[in-house]
């Protein structure tokens, strides 16, 4: 009896452990890693490549949607920079806010932020918008290393 009494014990001490509360980290609503998420998407906006480039790792990887897998930042670069050959007006309007997460755990540190990608083709005239999310983890020296962008850029010409 006394060990059942001790498994009963030990089995609700795991439940009530298991149901408490446990920090991972903070959320900023303002932060050096926002501001360099803003200022690279401003550089993109203006085509301004080289300044845009200064806020990734060398080693930083890019990946979209519809992409196999992540390539490097050099890579990925004159491929941005491509939608100003194809789209004119290009804009991103902010959604909401960014958020910067400093996960305690593997000590994670990302910005999300949701934006609507809009731009005009030179080639058709049709002006289109897509949603996206993009998430930038970043290192301890502030760069970015990788960036992840969802959203469905099916609509956007080759």
């Amino acid at each position: 009896m006394k060990k059942i009494s001790l498994t009963v014990m030990a089995f609700t001490l795991l439940a009530i452990n298991s149901f408490a509360q446990k920090e991972n980290g903070k959320i900023y609503i303002t932060h050096p890693n926002i501001t360099a998420v803003l200022a690279a998407n401003e550089a993109y906006l203006h085509k301004d490549a080289a300044a845009n480039l200064q806020y990734f790792s060398d080693t930083a990887k890019i990946w979209m949607s519809g992409m196999e897998k992540p390539i490097g930042i050099k890579e990925a670069m004159p491929m941005f920079m491509s939608d100003h050959d194809r789209y004119d007006s290009i804009k991103l309007t902010q959604q909401g806010y960014p958020d910067y997460l400093e996960y305690t755990k593997d000590n994670v540190r990302v910005v999300q932020s949701w934006w609507i990608w809009s731009g005009k083709s030179k080639k058709t005239g049709e002006a289109i918008k897509i949603p996206v999310v993009q998430f930038d983890n970043f290192n301890k020296a502030g760069k970015i290393t990788f960036e992840g962008i969802y959203g469905d850029f099916s609509k956007m010409e080759k």
